[in-house]
């Protein structure tokens, strides 16, 4: 599918619908850190920085599908991530090593507190009906070939996917400069936005699934 394809494949698709389903969050591992947050407003991309659970949830009161970067999930026969054992990594996390991506382990020091908030928000998200991912803006970088924390080429990467998805990015030169949190937020959106529609990798295993960019993509931009 080339780009004439990709473009009558989106106009196939209830697009509408689809962009204003869904919600990104670059979730901190405490409320008293920065949580960056990316939505899609009337074809623009909007993005802003929370702290709370409440200002999270309020933000994803009107979404269906919520993609998150924290993990969610426990590695298989782990029963707690406050007890030492020898299970620090779930299949997904190998998954993600086999594609040569860099990750910390769930187990290790802040991302415990981080597992911790992403899986009460999952638990609650899911309870309201909504369906809630795993995502990894770091995979996603590593999946286009951009360094992920180079910002012109993100920003240059940003542009592309969302003008092949017919949206457009906040323009920097008129705002406030994204912040890293807002950047890996719009990440987790456009990563959700490929997964709804059925360009995206789900790398999954027995105690959790991770949501990643197909490789595809890259021939659209």
């Amino acid at each position: 599918m080339g780009g004439k394809g990709f473009k009558e494949f989106l106009e196939s698709l209830d697009l509408r619908s689809i962009l204003s389903s869904v919600l990104g969050i670059d979730l901190a591992g405490s409320s008293s850190r920065k949580t960056g947050i990316a939505l899609v407003v009337e074809r623009e991309i909007k993005t802003c920085v929370v702290y709370t659970n409440d200002e999270i949830l309020e933000l994803a009161k009107d979404k269906q599908y919520i993609y998150i970067d924290a993990p969610l999930s426990i590695p298989h026969g782990r029963k707690t991530l406050d007890e030492k054992d020898e299970n620090h990594f779930r299949e997904c996390d190998l998954a993600l090593r086999k594609l040569g991506m860099k990750f910390f382990p769930v187990t290790l020091g802040p991302m415990r507190l981080l597992t911790k908030r992403g899986m009460l928000l999952k638990e609650v998200l899911t309870n309201q009906g909504k369906q809630v991912y795993e995502v990894f803006p770091g995979a996603f970088y590593d999946t286009f070939g951009v360094k992920r924390k180079q910002r012109d080429a993100i920003m240059a990467l940003f542009m592309s996917l969302a003008h092949a998805l017919g949206v457009n990015m906040p323009c920097e030169a008129s705002v406030e400069p994204l912040t890293q949190d807002e950047l890996d937020a719009i990440a987790c959106l456009l990563t959700g936005l490929l997964h709804q529609l059925g360009l995206a990798e789900i790398l999954s295993g027995i105690d959790g699934e991770i949501i990643v960019p197909s490789s595809q993509v890259k021939i659209f931009l």
